[in-house]
């Protein structure tokens, strides 16, 4: 093999291999639009859009998958559509037992998928399809002990082994003519455009595929169209195709199917199909169409009908004989075979246009998708992170050049490095954006989570989504998934009481659970609520003591009682679950989230119910932050949170007197409370906090205070200077500095510094428990989101 020739090969195996890629992603697009169709449809049987939806999205995968070659996809979701198709034409209804199955047939898709890309498949995965397809043709009403033709694979897809018959190009016997199947075989002529490789189109493929769906009868192979060698390209097509095609053992397969198999090829094919015993005038038809007033090439095809078997032929004698006219007429009758399949046949009925209408409907035509195609790109995720880092080092750098003009005195300079600066924060927020996706998309989830684990535990539950539309940021939402996970499987086990313990608590039957999710001062917050048991303080506190996490005598508030379910390996279950119960979980929850910059609280009400709280930052990448100094060390605080800066109050100030350094305290307080217009707020020393090395006479005489809000708490932050807004880009911190409390990262200034970046819940909550550890805490201080009703959802 040359060179040449190898480097081609390479390059076709990137491209199929991508193309490959790009089909797995939206065939779980696919997926999930099918799973969440199917959770409607178990609960409202009677919504036939839901329905509909749920058969594109199958249509969809396995249609796609038969042009890829992923032949154990296609064969196995073909079963789910037969199932389904008897549920869109009211043979049957959904119930319990066909939504159950349908789901499996899902999960068993998304195995395939897994499978794709292997050379070989698991043998496990393989019997679960024969398994399952067994179980889909029984609810279908079709033979459940023996595969349909095409219907199971042998192996895995992507290891290049097709689960259809080979198709042969081989002619057909002469007498098949006088076979049943000659009678009850369907005609497909198919022209082939010269771009149809080009554009991405595999003949083969449409033709292998559409063997799943019944019985090649007869295929021939029209080479007529291929020039000489010298005037070949290889990157053309000029194939034709006659087909005979057997349906008859396979019942569920009709016009619209088969019209779906070629829904990809209409812009690069000339497709005619001819129903079961069309009269001779369509095969005349379509004889003008193919081959206009070349009596040569009539005949031509004419003698391969023959062959074929094909019933073409007039009681009174062959169509051969027919004046040309007669055929015109015939043809102009009848409308055109490239454009309309159904033209040469009777109409279909209104039951078949119905469903072929609404296919149509429902499916962009891709001759006018250009715009829709416009519209969305898809982007490799580690190219968008790559984007994000290199606009950061943007902001750093424009941070620079601002620096550096106003260090020069240059007006001009400064002008245009404020004009950079603008655009670079215009385009830092362009890029955060195309990172920023709808929390809803991972609550969407869920429904299949609640459905399940609630019917293994024999009980009722109701999902309630609200907030979805709310943003966050694409790499936290792959994180967040687990917690919430576990958080809602929790709230099913312990949180949701039976039917029977709700009834006789004078509860409705069916439980209910909800996730929401709101923007609150440049954070979301997602809660998961129920309207369960609640938590019982005695026993998490008995617990506690049990296994020496508290003193017997400690005095702790509920907030700190609901705190120690997040310690490893604690647990209350009196037995272990198929769900939980092992103690292996909360605390992982907890240091997920805490990872993220967010932090988790817990508010509950015995017999009403519970609400876990997440408060995550919006992104990790790059913020507006508020840039302030403490002795030689500068500290950024996100602007989102700063509500104001203020003097030094009075209370919070412990300098020595002019002219008397003894009145100076002897050790002054890091913390402690003072008066805002009224309301008494805890206070933080930011300088005594983090042990800064400079004594107190050396602060600045004039020092200030930055009242920051986490939530419904606010607190005051003392530092020295405040240095105005700033751009930042946060890095992460080194493992050494894991010891320091409440540092969320650093960032590099435009003079090259170091500035670290504060974590907000860490300092808010230091501040508040300082304070009252000294005994400071007014009674007028603003209490913690714990203590609201569980299932009071806060304004946003």
């Amino acid at each position: 093999m040359s060179a040449k020739q190898q480097e081609m090969d390479d390059s076709d195996a990137e491209i199929l291999a991508a193309a490959r890629e790009g089909f797995i992603v939206e065939a779980r697009e696919q997926l999930q639009a099918f799973e969440s169709a199917l959770l409607v449809m178990e609960t409202h049987p009677e919504d036939d859009e839901n329905l509909n939806a749920a058969f594109r999205a199958a249509h969809t995968i396995k249609g796609t998958a038969g042009l890829f070659g992923c032949d154990a996809v296609a064969a196995f979701t073909h079963e789910v559509e037969t199932l389904m198709e008897e549920l869109r034409s009211g043979r049957l209804r959904v119930d319990g037992d066909i939504a159950a199955v349908l789901l499996e047939g899902m999960d068993q898709i998304g195995a395939l998928l897994d499978e794709i890309n292997l050379a070989q498949g698991a043998p496990e995965v393989a019997a679960r399809s024969v398994a399952l397809g067994q179980r889909l043709r029984a609810l279908a009403g079709g033979p459940a002990g023996a595969a349909q033709a095409g219907a199971l694979p042998k192996s895995n897809a992507g290891a290049g082994t097709s689960a259809v018959p080979a198709v042969s190009a081989a002619p057909a016997s002469p007498s098949s003519a006088s076979t049943p199947a000659a009678a009850t075989a369907w005609h497909l002529s198919l022209r082939f455009g010269t771009d149809a490789l080009r554009n991405g189109l595999d003949p083969l493929a449409f033709i292998r595929y559409l063997g799943g769906l019944g019985r090649m009868a007869a295929v021939r192979t029209l080479a007529d169209q291929v020039p000489a060698l010298e005037a070949l390209d290889a990157e053309s097509c000029h194939l034709g195709f006659e087909l005979r095609f057997d349906t008859s053992a396979h019942p569920g397969t009709d016009r619209t199917a088969i019209e779906q198999v070629f829904e990809f090829a209409r812009d690069d094919a000339a497709i005619a199909i001819l129903e079961p015993g069309a009269e001779p005038a369509a095969y005349a038809a379509l004889l003008a169409e193919r081959c206009g007033n070349d009596a040569e090439a009539a005949e031509a095809l004419r003698q391969i009908w023959r062959e074929m078997g094909v019933p073409f032929e007039s009681r009174g004698g062959p169509a051969a004989a027919a004046p040309a006219k007669e055929a015109s007429a015939a043809a102009a009758h009848a409308a055109p075979a490239a454009a309309t399949p159904a033209k040469a046949t009777p109409a279909p009925t209104a039951e078949r246009r119905a469903a072929g209408s609404e296919r149509r409907d429902s499916t962009p035509d891709r001759r006018n998708a250009g715009s829709d195609e416009a519209r969305f790109v898809r982007v490799r995720a580690d190219k968008l992170d790559r984007l994000i880092d290199i606009i950061g080092e943007l902001v750093i750098a424009g941070s620079g050049v601002q620096t550096a003009a106003l260090a020069e005195a240059a007006p001009l300079a400064q002008e245009a490095a404020q004009r950079v600066c603008d655009l670079v924060e215009d385009a830092r927020d362009g890029a955060l954006a195309l990172r920023m996706v709808p929390v809803g998309e991972t609550f969407a989830r869920f429904h299949r989570v609640v459905r399940d684990v609630s019917k293994s535990l024999g009980k009722e539950v109701e999902l309630v989504i609200t907030g979805g539309d709310a943003e966050l940021d694409k790499s936290m939402v792959d994180v967040i998934g687990d917690p919430l996970t576990h958080l809602v499987r929790n709230s099913l086990d312990h949180g949701i009481e039976g039917p029977e313990d709700r009834l006789a608590a004078g509860k409705p039957a069916k439980g209910k659970l909800a996730l929401h999710a709101y923007h609150e001062a440049g954070a979301i917050v997602i809660e998961v609520s129920d309207d369960g048991r609640g938590l019982t303080r005695e026993r998490i506190l008995g617990k506690a003591v049990e296994r020496g996490l508290v003193a017997a005598d400690a005095v702790l508030s509920d907030a700190e009682v609901w705190q120690l379910i997040f310690a490893p390996g604690f647990s209350t279950a009196e037995q272990v679950t198929s769900v939980s119960g092992r103690g292996v979980g909360m605390d992982v929850v907890k240091r997920n989230v805490e990872a993220l910059r967010g932090q988790i609280s817990i508010a509950s009400t015995p017999g009403q119910g519970t609400t876990m709280q997440l408060r995550l930052p919006l992104t990790l990448a790059i913020i507006d932050g508020f840039l302030t100094q403490v002795g030689k060390v500068h500290y950024v605080i996100p602007l989102a949170v700063v509500a104001e800066c203020i003097d030094l109050p009075a209370e919070c100030r412990f300098e020595a007197k002019p002219g008397n350094p003894a009145s100076a305290p002897a050790k002054a307080p890091v913390s402690g409370t003072f008066s805002l217009r009224g309301d008494v707020l805890p206070w933080l020393d930011l300088a005594r906090w983090y042990g800064h090395a400079e004594a107190d006479a050396a602060r600045p005489a004039r020092r200030s205070l930055v009242v920051v809000r986490n939530g419904s708490q606010r607190v005051g932050l003392v530092v020295d200077r405040l240095l105005g807004e700033h751009q930042t880009v946060i890095k992460p911190l080194a493992g050494i500095f894991g010891p320091l409390k409440a540092l969320a990262g650093s960032t590099i200034l435009g003079s090259g510094d170091v500035a670290l970046v504060l974590d907000m819940p860490g300092l808010v909550n230091a501040a508040v428990h300082s304070a009252r550890a000294v005994g400071t805490v007014s009674a007028r201080q603003p209490q913690p989101r714990a203590s609201a009703p569980p299932l009071a959802l806060s304004p946003h």
